[in-house]
């Protein structure tokens, strides 16, 4: 599929990937297999840019303890190739772990030997990613009046270098959130950087209190890591809720992750796709494993028994306002029932209240006056993952993430992206074909323009 541009022009990839966290490793890895197995006619040229300078994934979160909430076989081949090399129990082969975790009778590896098994698949393929490289621009290549290749302007140590594409992958995950008006700082983070900044806290000075704000996950994982990692610290737990909510991991509800599940969402009216995400929101959104909730109730009915309380559930609550100082930061938590305001002089904020999908078309410049909007301003995206764009954009814009709106709950998860990187893939394919069926046409009768 490779093409060549005239005189000394550089090579036209294929594909251009922009990120490479699990999903757009997971699309290298699809895209070698398929060049293992064609022959050189049929093998797609791709290439990723990676900002990192190395690969992570949620490394500020990778708590000792903190287990996956997707099974292991929903890595990132499986369910695509059960036969893959890249499998998550090749990765335990070849770590000599393989009987262990087999004897462990566990579907939920820790997130910190999941994490090892992205790098190790990421390094397999690493010949297909630079590091380093941030992707800063996308512009579109006119010819005839239409936009067949796109320009992507990577900056890196060495300066700014454009490669020129067919197709572009956009994968840069998600952005942490917090509050309108809450500016992070030494004592106030987001639990995306928790393990990074605690080891940046001055050991001289044993902190006394934490505040952490939120009632997903994520939220009560860092509650409870704080509340062990230091022992003489109160932690204090901010939601307005009357406490958490158990995650529905179901058989049932857990059919909502299924690939079939996408196709349902995509095809289903508006009004159906809002109760969907209504009804099945507890499986993902703002909820917490059974066995963690009983574990910080166990621990704070304990506490209460032995009178050395560190553990404090401010419930039915909510944060209204941050004040950081050099050495302290102050939070003042008002009662959603009675309006009274209860002020906490804290060492640290946490603030574990999720992420914020990337806009898809902010990095595309000029590329995103040709891409199409619905009636609520959202991109249209077509089932391939391919934002939906006017006849001038002949090349494709490809999304892993920011489809929840077309595509359901799956979107930035890791339930379905095994299958997806394959959907893409099959598009990629399918698009190329045609485009090089047309591209010998057009040199067999000389016609010199596409209908």
């Amino acid at each position: 599929m490779s093409q060549v541009l005239p005189g000394d022009a550089p090579q036209v990839h294929d594909l251009i990937g922009i990120g490479f966290g699990p999903s757009n490793v997971a699309m290298a890895i699809a895209i070698g297999e398929h060049n293992a197995a064609t022959g050189t006619q049929e093998a797609v040229s791709a290439h990723f840019f990676e900002q990192q300078p190395r690969f992570g994934w949620h490394r500020g979160m990778l708590i000792d303890d903190a287990t996956m909430q997707v099974s292991f076989l929903k890595d990132l081949v499986t369910l695509r190739n059960p036969t893959s090399e890249f499998s998550f129990l090749c990765y335990l082969k070849s770590k000599g772990r393989l009987v262990d975790f087999i004897n462990h009778k566990n579907l939920f590896p820790l997130r910190v030997e999941f994490h090892d098994y992205f790098e190790w698949a990421a390094a397999k393929v690493d010949d297909m990613v630079s590091y380093g490289h941030e992707v800063v621009g996308v512009t579109p290549v006119h010819r005839d009046g239409v936009v067949e290749h796109v320009d992507v302007t990577v900056r890196s140590n060495e300066g700014l270098v454009v490669h020129r594409a067919r197709n572009v992958l956009i994968g840069t995950g998600l952005r942490p959130l917090v509050p309108e008006g809450v500016e992070r700082g030494d004592r106030v983070w987001h639990n995306s950087e928790l393990l990074a900044k605690v080891r940046e806290l001055d050991s001289t000075a044993p902190p006394t209190r934490f505040v952490v704000v939120g009632a997903g996950q994520s939220a009560a994982e860092n509650v409870a890591y704080l509340h062990r990692r230091f022992p003489e610290a109160e932690v204090c737990a901010v939601f307005s809720r009357y406490g958490y909510s158990p995650a529905d991991d179901s058989s049932f509800a857990n059919r909502i992750f299924d690939p079939d599940a996408v196709d349902e969402y995509f095809a289903a009216p508006e009004d159906v796709k809002r109760r969907l995400m209504d009804y099945h929101g507890n499986t993902n959104y703002s909820v917490v494993d059974i066995d963690l909730i009983d574990d910080l109730y166990r621990q704070m009915y304990q506490e209460k028994v032995l009178g050395t309380e560190r553990l404090r559930f401010l419930n039915v609550s909510r944060l209204v306002g941050v004040e950081e100082t050099p050495d302290k930061v102050r939070a003042s938590v008002r009662s959603l029932v009675t309006g009274e305001e209860t002020v906490l002089d804290a060492d640290v904020v946490v603030f574990a209240t999720g992420y914020s999908p990337v806009d898809p078309l902010g990095l595309l410049g000029d590329v995103a006056d040709h891409c199409l909007r619905d009636e609520e301003g959202r991109v249209r995206v077509e089932r391939d993952y391919r934002i939906a764009t006017d006849p001038e954009l002949r090349c494709g814009i490809y999304l892993q993430g920011g489809t929840e709106h077309t595509h359901g709950i799956t979107s930035a998860l890791l339930s379905n992206t095994a299958i997806r990187v394959g959907e893409i893939l099959d598009s990629l394919l399918d698009r190329g074909v045609k485009a090089a069926s047309d591209e010998a046409r057009l040199v067999a009768d000389g016609s010199g323009s596409v209908a």
